[in-house]
């Protein structure tokens, strides 16, 4: 560990930011230095502004990504190296306020009946009953998943805030077949990483959450594109057709502000439906075409 890659480290870990921030940022400085050959604080503003124009021109990464990677390099140079930062020199992107992609209820059904194995069902049935983050899902104890109560906690979730979401019955009995069904019982990791022996208790990587949605969406031949978080806003839509009150699901989702959760009235057909369009009500001469 080099000396600059160790100072970053603690100072985030003063700062308590979570494990997954703090691989992200120091990968982030590790790619940067590498692109230009050079130690980062040999690095300046120039070079900055050259390897965000190649995130975006070259690489093609999401507006929310690449305010990611300047974030990170700000922290590297604003707390580890404390040097100054010019907010106008590199600017953070615009973020494309895009209306989710929504799968039908029969679609989801699909998408779950097509899992490869019993394992990858089990992940799409929890994202879809609770509409838990992929990296959320991943790291559920044993302990999580409180049937008296018909609840799972969430711990440790997006901002570090703490939350509980609602335990189906029809989910607690496909978490009871797939417990049955394990040669060995996890004590901690609800989904333990089965390939790290040494480390146990380690919980599987999110990249398997992703895997399996990506698997099951070409088996069952779904044309969209399918993600994890594909089933969090069909879960969250889901509810807002069924009835459920925007709070609810804000509070279910762990969204810090409200304004986050009513992106789903856009997407919500019970919402879309509930609106006449002003030309239902105009008195209109007949136009249909005239024959030739």
């Amino acid at each position: 560990m080099t000396h600059l890659r160790k100072m970053m480290l603690e100072d985030l870990q003063r700062r308590n930011y979570s494990q997954d921030t703090i691989r992200s940022y120091i990968r982030t400085v590790e790619d940067f230095s590498q692109r230009f050959n050079r130690p980062p604080d040999r690095l300046g503003p120039r070079h900055i502004r050259e390897y965000q124009a190649e995130l975006f021109q070259k690489r093609k990464l999401s507006p929310g990504t690449v305010t990611t990677r300047l974030a990170a390099l700000r922290f590297f140079y604003v707390k580890t190296l404390k040097k100054a930062w010019s907010i106008a020199e590199t600017p953070y992107p615009k973020k494309h306020h895009r209306i989710p992609g929504i799968l039908s209820p029969e679609e989801v059904a699909e998408l779950i009946d097509a899992a490869r194995t019993p394992y990858q069902r089990i992940l799409l049935m929890m994202l879809y009953a609770t509409g838990v983050r992929r990296t959320e899902l991943a790291k559920i104890k044993v302990s999580d998943i409180d049937s008296r109560r018909m609840v799972i906690h969430i711990q440790g979730g997006k901002g570090r805030r703490d939350r509980d979401v609602m335990l189906s019955p029809k989910l607690l009995k496909a978490l009871r077949h797939y417990w049955r069904g394990l040669k060995r019982k996890p004590t901690t990791w609800l989904f333990p990483n089965k390939r790290r022996q040494k480390t146990a208790d380690a919980p599987i990587d999110s990249k398997v959450v992703w895997y399996a949605c990506q698997q099951a969406a070409k088996r069952a031949g779904l044309k969209k594109a399918i993600h994890p978080h594909t089933l969090r806003h069909c879960f969250a839509t889901h509810l807002l057709e069924a009835g459920a009150d925007l709070r609810t699901i804000q509070i279910l989702l762990g969204h810090n502000d409200l304004k986050e959760t009513t992106i789903y009235l856009h997407v919500s057909q019970r919402h879309l439906h509930a609106t006449r369009s002003p030309l239902d009500a105009l008195q209109l001469k007949d136009e249909s075409p005239q024959k030739a």
